[in-house]
């Protein structure tokens, strides 16, 4: 019945249907506004590369990414200081960021 080539639903398209079937007009936010109400949200296809090859992609997430991520640090207890405990901060001894004179 109504359907376009490349298969998206626009508020303009949307708003065209309505004013076809129901010879109602509304503006862009009172078509939202309506779609919003009966549940309707904004969905947007996925966008992914025409070479993607899934099975490569596959492999790497379960034999190529666990050879090269990182370790983890073994369980130490940790700090919710942004600085490290202990650290002088480049600061030397008279407190001003450079060496005593």
């Amino acid at each position: 019945m109504y359907g376009w080539e490349d298969q998206r639903w626009t508020l303009v398209r949307v708003a065209e249907v309505i004013r076809r079937e129901f010879g109602v007009e509304y503006t862009l936010p009172g078509v939202w506004m309506l779609l919003d109400r009966h549940g309707w949200s904004c969905q947007l296809p996925a966008r992914r590369a025409v070479e993607r090859d899934d099975t490569a992609v596959q492999g790497w997430s379960e034999q190529g990414w666990p050879a090269v991520k990182p370790l983890r640090r073994p369980g130490m207890p940790g700090s919710v200081s942004s600085t490290r405990q202990g650290r002088d901060c480049g600061r030397h001894e008279d407190g001003r960021g450079r060496a005593a004179e």
